[in-house]
């Protein structure tokens, strides 16, 4: 029996002088790390050393999405301005900077033969770039919400694109348009991963659960249970015999032929944003504010390879059933390379600016680790490249056990003479006898006293200060409870009477009733119902809530802010087509009263948005989560011009 750890934290460690917003870990050896964050940096980490080994700058809005080169010797970002910036490793410099983008970079990917790259934006478009040229060679539209990933296929001859749509795409680079599109999650689409030998395709989704697709039929061959949490990273084995899946706390084995979970892991680091295989180990990357935190897992102790299985009878590993797979052998010459991307649209090609490629530098803060990693002599000799060694696990936690509890001597009848003895000597006579104290004590000539902490007040018609008494601070914290209590209850009743009428199918009444309460927090969870379910919204909805959610983006809590902006995004989304060309069409002949009501409502949305658009300009230097919300709101304000 084994009697180290099957999985670990590794590291924790400050990555950036401000929040991270984007990690990814290297997957040729799974022993590199790089971040990217709000302060505008790209920052190089060796995974298990503390140190950063180089830091990358130039962008010069917060970092969104970072990717490694399929060789690890290059490293691109994109920035929420939209900025891509590419910089080889090995000469510690940028080599190309390109834009076109007009709103932030979400995914990124290097092409297998590392000649292109494509990227994926909130602007709901996916761009394939020529690394060599400086430009765009091509544009693909098609996706209605923000590219949350996209992944080139083992070949090189496919792009699979997941949205926040829902939607999953197939891309044919040749052609140089949509295979199709797989429309079978119920929520945004977070991670998409080929597999690496067969026509095999896993997408995972906020709506838990992982499906994969046949892409020689398009159809769906499986699917999880959703009984997981949301998917945030997955990983095929490096042969293809399972899917490992990172979600919160949590890392399951799934095989798809047929759907069954092998293995559920619990490990405790939170939402974890990539995950990598190297040397039988999983190697797991996750970030939270400034810190970024590295984990272990020993896949020789992960069922199906090795120890307890998830459930009963799990014991067969996928087979092929008879799949095709990827032909991967790279192109030996250009002119095959080239014949695998389409060919170019009329864009004009970026150009790197001068000035930008002095503003961008590498400033390499531990040059050893730099030499070692980027720079090895095993690519100059071409020698094989030098063994990585797995990280050796921890021994386990074993509690201590109590010590056992020695009963006292029976106490024994003594003499006077004893007894007298046993008297406690003066201090002026034991001068040399050590008197151990308790530790709850404190020392006595001690400065601090526990005293010094706790509140004090003035007793009437005395000046002397007081300690507040138990009694007293226990009726404060009841004070406070019989407050909160009460707005909770007349919070509970008003939703109650909006529960009401909403489910006898009176949605205006109800959210007319809501409305009169003046109560925000109502407000609120009405709105977040509405999110959810996007078919109940119409025109009638918009105009009456549009005042509201002004209201709710200057508000003091940012998930009151949060809600508001959501609701904008569907508003924008669903009617502002509609909005726009009701203003703008021309009077009609005659009388049609649906007609002149439809265009009241929307000449009413129209002025609430106008007044929410310049809300949301004085908001664009907020910085974080709900930043990003107000820039996609004012992008999606741009249709309305």
């Amino acid at each position: 029996m084994s009697h180290t750890k099957r999985a670990w934290k590794l590291q924790e460690f400050v990555a950036h002088s401000a929040n991270v917003n984007c990690l990814a870990l290297g997957q040729k050896s799974g022993r590199v790390l790089v971040t990217g964050g709000e302060d505008r940096k790209v920052n190089l980490w060796a995974v298990g050393k503390p140190n950063c080994i180089m830091s990358l700058t130039g962008h010069t809005t917060p970092v969104e999405s970072v990717r490694f080169g399929p060789d690890e010797e290059m490293v691109m970002a994109g920035s929420m301005s939209g900025a891509l910036k590419i910089w080889d490793l090995e000469q510690a410099k940028i080599i190309r900077t390109l834009t076109g983008h007009k709103s932030s970079i979400r995914s990124l990917d290097f092409h297998p033969y590392g000649d292109y790259a494509a990227s994926g934006s909130l602007d709901f478009n996916i761009k394939l770039w020529d690394i060599r040229r400086k430009g765009c060679i091509y544009n693909y539209k098609g996706h209605t919400d923000c590219v949350n990933c996209l992944r080139f296929s083992p070949d090189g001859k496919l792009i699979a694109s997941g949205g926040a749509d829902g939607l999953v795409k197939i891309w044919d680079l040749t052609a140089g348009k949509v295979l199709t599109t797989l429309n079978l999650h119920c929520g945004p689409v977070n991670v998409v991963e080929f597999h690496p030998k067969e026509l095999l395709l896993g997408t995972g989704s906020s709506d838990k659960t992982i499906k994969f697709w046949d892409l020689e039929t398009f159809s769906m061959v499986s699917s999880t249970d959703g009984n997981s949490t949301p998917i945030r990273s997955m990983a095929f084995h490096p042969d293809g015999l399972c899917l490992f899946s990172g979600g919160k706390d949590l890392l399951k084995v799934y095989g798809w032929e047929p759907s069954e979970c092998h293995d559920s892991i619990p490990i405790s680091w939170g939402d974890v944003a990539d995950i990598t295989l190297t040397q039988n180990q999983l190697i797991g990357a996750s970030f939270s504010q400034t810190n970024v935190s590295c984990y272990v897992v020993d896949v020789q102790r992960v069922h199906p390879f090795g120890g307890v299985p998830n459930q009963e009878g799990q014991q067969q590993l996928n087979s092929s059933h008879n799949r095709k797979s990827f032909i991967t052998e790279r192109p030996p010459t250009q002119s095959s390379r080239q014949a695998s991307v389409p060919k170019e649209e009329a864009e004009e090609p970026t150009h790197d600016n001068e000035d930008e490629k002095e503003t961008s530098t590498a400033d390499i803060k531990n040059p050893e680790d730099y030499r070692e990693i980027f720079q090895p002599k095993s690519r100059i000799s071409r020698s094989p490249t030098r063994r990585v060694e797995p990280f050796p696990a921890p021994p386990e936690d074993v509690p201590s056990e109590p010590e056992p509890v020695k009963k006292p001597p029976p106490a024994r009848k003594t003499s006077k003479k004893e007894s007298e003895s046993s008297k406690p000597v003066p201090k002026a006579v034991s001068k040399q006898t050590r008197q151990i104290k308790s530790p709850r004590e404190p020392p006595e000539n001690s400065a601090i006293s526990a005293q010094d902490f706790l509140p004090k007040s003035e007793q009437p018609g005395n000046k002397k200060s007081t300690f507040v008494t138990d009694e007293s601070v226990l009726q404060t914290i009841q004070n406070g409870h019989d407050a909160m209590s009460a707005v909770m209850s007349s919070r509970s009743k008003n939703l109650q009477i909006v529960r009401a009428m909403w489910t006898s199918g009176n949605t205006k009444t109800a959210l007319d009733s809501a409305i009169s309460m003046r109560d925000p927090s109502v407000i609120v969870d009405l709105l977040n119902v509405l999110n959810l379910k996007t078919g109940l919204w119409n025109l009638d909805l918009c105009s009456s809530l549009l005042p509201q959610v002004k209201d709710l983006l200057n508000s003091k809590y940012e998930s009151h802010a949060e809600a508001a902006c959501n609701a904008l995004k569907i508003i924008l989304r669903n009617f502002g087509p509609v909005i726009k060309s009701n203003i703008t069409s021309a009077p009609s002949i005659g009388v049609d009263l649906s007609r002149e009501e439809r265009i009241q409502k929307c000449n009413a949305c129209y002025n609430f948005l106008s007044e929410i658009r310049i809300t949301l300009e004085k908001k664009q230097s907020v910085s974080g989560k709900l930043g990003n919300l107000y820039k996609e709101v004012q992008i999606l304000m741009s249709t309305m011009d």
